[in-house]
């Protein structure tokens, strides 16, 4: 045996195991680069899968969604495999959080509460609150409350309405609530920020 004819497989063993350590460390910068089959549950999945990680010895690498699927393997149902990448399924967890951004600013927290934000989103409470904490590191509460404070501040510094009127136009449900937001986001009172 030559070094030569010893190499190539020693290199697809070293690929393999780096492949292996990124579905480990559900690494999604490989999501696309390959994917992985579940030979026990007949499941193919992205690297990012957060599903529990396989034994390696039931680990199967693939090139491409179709490979896998030629193969016998069906899709996951938790990290879309088959969905084009940089579609709306191919990063659930983004889709949702720019969702939940766009109507907190339409103020549907200030409304509705956190329950109904997570009911137009098709989610719980609990896993709204854990996506966009991990996505923006905030919650919907203190979002929406960031929300209200901006848009006060931008109403202070280029309106004349008086402060009351501010601060229901900005959302607030009472003017010291409106007061102690203020003061603690910005660290001023409202007349002062005005100035």
């Amino acid at each position: 045996m030559t070094p030569q004819t010893v190499q190539p497989a020693e290199h697809a063993d070293a690929r393999e195991d780096v492949r292996y350590e990124a579905v480990r460390s559900r690494d999604a910068r490989f999501d696309g680069a390959f994917f992985f089959a579940v030979e026990t549950t007949g499941i193919y999945c992205r690297p990012s899968c957060p599903a529990v990680t396989p034994k390696r010895r039931n680990v199967r690498f693939f090139a491409t969604a179709a490979a896998a699927q030629g193969s016998g393997f069906r899709a996951c149902r938790r990290c879309r495999p088959d969905a084009v990448p940089g579609s709306a399924d191919w990063n659930v967890r983004a889709d949702v959080v720019g969702r939940a951004m766009r109507l907190i600013g339409d103020g549907v927290v200030d409304r509705e509460g956190v329950a109904g934000l997570a009911g137009r989103l098709g989610y719980s409470a609990r896993q709204v609150q854990r996506q966009l904490t991990a996505e923006v590191g905030a919650g919907p509460v203190a979002l929406a409350r960031a929300q209200r404070a901006h848009t006060a501040r931008v109403l202070l510094q280029t309106t004349v309405l008086p402060v009351t009127e501010i601060a229901f136009a900005s959302g607030f449900a009472s003017v010291r609530q409106f007061n102690d937001t203020i003061r603690a986001v910005y660290a001023a009172t409202p007349s002062e920020l005005r100035a």
